[in-house]
């Protein structure tokens, strides 16, 4: 740009123009401050700025000057941090947390959300319109209902040789949430989540969960078999469903995965912030995981997510003398006791000691608990028994080889094992005709 010049605004060139025609008194002071939509006291104000600045008066002073509130050193340090390997996939919000916390940049989520915009680290999205599903009320206290749950995710994004998942229970009312991770989303896993959570808080009134197998046992048909006019036959609860109702809570399955919506959202935000967290804390085995969860997850989901109640009021119940955790949650079958007072569970045999014989125990059902340390307990009505497992087990009778009469075995050899031809060239041989057959049958009658 020539000394001299001036970089203006048509808006700017109209408002210099409309100053000058009132300064050569062209047009009142009255009709320039209409058509300048301004006072005429703020008119003299321009064009005394006019008389003593010239031409540039009609521009901003801030113009082509940098802005107080430029973070231009700060973008540039929070976009190079935001585009290390650790932070990929990181959303606006978490972004914002992690610059705060690990790195001292204070700056809003809108403010980072711009800056990952720019840096090309963010693509914006248009809301789509999806299908609105009626929320349901939460429940008014803690423990009316929690939401039980697995989730199944690459957790560790392959920095370890196991597979995790993620089984967890969120109260409907205070959304508290208590969660571990497992190699497995099996029975003796999910009861180990069951036993800690009602220890620490108490049984609760209801547990809400997927119709999994885990849960409840399915009904057994053909494939093309109609089951509309068939009556539901009512099956035996699997060992969670028992030992729900040996602990006295109510169990209720959800129809749809929207139906229980609350731990589903739980699991959408720990497979983004849990499994970054994790990436940056670098962890790769069962064990880390479960740390960083109960340290920092779960601690922060205590601090952001959770609500306070309606009503302060705890529907938790504390367990009493009835309640035995370790018999509960356990492997419970049924065995009848051998006459020389033996059991055999799972190619085991166990003998029961002579001190816990009683009377009618011969020949009677015991229940068996596979506990989950790996014991086994034995009850006979209200009583345990002692047993002991047996190392030297007596192999199983051999079935007896049925006996061979001598007939048999005559013909045996005879034949030699092979096929009997005295059939063979049978139908070669010419027969009497049909009318002398009849002629021979009626003279032997």
């Amino acid at each position: 740009m020539q000394e001299g010049q001036l970089l203006m605004t048509q808006l700017e060139r109209d408002r210099l123009v409309t100053l000058k025609k009132i300064q050569k008194k062209l047009i009142k002071q009255q009709a320039g401050a209409e058509e300048l939509q301004v006072t005429a006291r703020h008119l003299r104000r321009l064009l005394e700025r006019l008389k003593q600045e010239g031409d540039k008066s009609v521009i901003h002073g801030l113009k082509g000057k940098p802005s107080h509130r430029r973070m231009e050193e700060t973008e540039k340090e929070a976009v190079k941090i935001l585009s290390a390997d650790v932070y990929r996939g990181f959303g606006p919000t978490l972004a914002s947390e992690y610059l705060r916390d690990e790195h001292g940049i204070q700056a809003s989520k809108e403010t980072v959300r711009q800056w990952m915009l720019r840096g090309k680290l963010w693509r914006a999205q248009r809301d789509k319109m999806v299908e609105v599903h009626l929320w349901r009320p939460r429940r008014s206290r803690s423990g009316e209902m929690v939401q039980w749950d697995t989730s199944e995710h690459d957790w560790l994004e392959g920095r370890g040789e196991e597979k995790l998942y993620l089984i967890a229970m969120i109260d409907d009312a205070t959304s508290r949430l208590w969660a571990r991770f497992a190699p497995h989303d099996s029975t003796a896993e999910n009861m180990q989540l069951l036993w800690s959570y009602v220890e620490k808080f108490g049984r609760p009134l209801l547990f809400y969960t997927d119709q999994a197998g885990l849960f409840q046992t399915a009904e057994k048909r053909r494939r093309d078999e109609p089951g509309v006019d068939k009556d539901r036959v009512e099956m035996p609860p699997t060992q969670i469903g028992r030992a729900l109702k040996e602990l006295g809570i109510a169990w209720c399955a959800a129809r749809s995965p929207q139906a229980k919506g609350r731990v589903e959202r739980t699991f959408g935000t720990a497979q983004d912030r849990l499994v970054k967290g994790m990436r940056k804390a670098e962890v790769k085995t069962l064990e880390q995981a479960n740390q960083y969860l109960q340290e920092h997850y779960l601690v922060w989901w205590e601090q952001a997510m959770t609500v306070e109640p309606s009503h302060a009021e705890d529907a938790h119940r504390p367990l009493d003398r009835s309640h035995c955790l370790a018999a509960s949650l356990s492997h419970v079958e049924t065995r009848q006791v051998r006459n020389d007072y033996t059991l055999r569970l799972d190619a085991q045999l166990y003998q029961i000691e002579r001190s816990s014989i009683v009377s009618g125990l011969r020949g009677a059902d015991v229940r068996v608990e596979k506990r989950l340390d790996g014991s086994v307990a034995v009850r006979f009505g209200e009583r345990y028994l002692t047993v002991t497992a047996l190392t030297d087990t007596p192999p199983p009778r051999p079935s007896p080889v049925p006996k061979e009469t001598p007939a048999a075995s005559n013909r045996k050899r005879r034949s030699g094992g092979k096929k009997s031809d005295w059939m063979k060239d049978f139908l070669k041989t010419p027969g009497p005709s049909l009318k002398k057959a009849i002629a021979i049958s009626n003279a032997t009658s």
